[in-house]
């Protein structure tokens, strides 16, 4: 077991870009498995984690719904955004700036094969991180990602996610709201789930902005922790 995990922060680029190396990755792990398979040829199987931030794009999930996205074509690109129909799970969600995104891309093979227990341990990942900004974040029952003040008027989600696996290799990941203009949100009726706000790390804290070095570095100590795993 390969529990060695591949570290690229890749800046701001590109969604169809990230997403097509994504894909290379995720199909260069699917490819040792089945060779392994096949032939006993015993191979490790790579890990992969990627940082990356995107320009304004709105993304929808395999089993979304397109009527969740309020804009047109025409108002995508007055508002410098992009859209992509994708093979994630989950509904729709935006991406942009001021927000980290991160893409675990694993064989769980090397770690426990176990969907539910994957998704819960990135929503920990969150909680554990938000907690050392003294926020009080929590799961959603029925609803993936991290949010504060569940079972109230006052609702939010802070972090969406949304993954594919495929022979337990995983790809896609979360979103966290860290920066980032919620103005954007109000296009889409986020994760198709009507009535619940969205929110940010620095709104919370009501300042200008929080340094996303810092969040990501919590957030590699806490993956490391709760997967076992080293960042190389």
């Amino acid at each position: 077991m390969n529990k060695k995990i591949q570290l690229q922060d890749l800046g701001t680029k590109d969604f169809k870009d990230t997403w097509d190396y994504q894909e290379t990755l995720f199909k260069a792990i699917l490819e040792t498995k089945i060779k392994n398979r096949r032939e006993d040829a015993g191979l490790v199987t790579d890990n992969h984690f990627l940082f990356v931030e995107h320009p304004h794009v709105y993304t929808l999930g395999k089993s979304g719904d397109l009527s969740n996205l309020l804009l047109s074509e025409s108002q995508l690109a007055e508002k410098g955004a992009t859209f992509y129909k994708i093979n994630r799970g989950g509904d729709i969600t935006y991406h942009g700036p001021g927000q980290i995104v991160g893409y675990p891309i694993l064989d769980l093979d090397n770690f426990f094969t176990d969907i539910h227990k994957y998704l819960r341990f990135l929503e920990e990942v969150i909680i554990l991180t938000l907690a050392e900004y003294g926020l009080k974040t929590e799961r959603s029952p029925g609803e993936t990602g991290v949010w504060l003040d569940v079972g109230t008027p006052f609702a939010r989600k802070i972090c969406a996610m949304g993954v594919r696996a495929s022979r337990w290799v995983t790809m896609h990941g979360f979103a966290l709201n860290v920066n980032a203009d919620l103005g954007y949100f109000d296009h889409i009726i986020p994760c198709g789930i009507r009535g619940k706000a969205v929110t940010t790390l620095n709104n919370e804290l009501g300042v200008d902005s929080v340094d996303e070095n810092e969040v990501k570095e919590k957030l590699l100590k806490y993956f490391s922790a709760l997967f076992e795993a080293d960042f190389v």
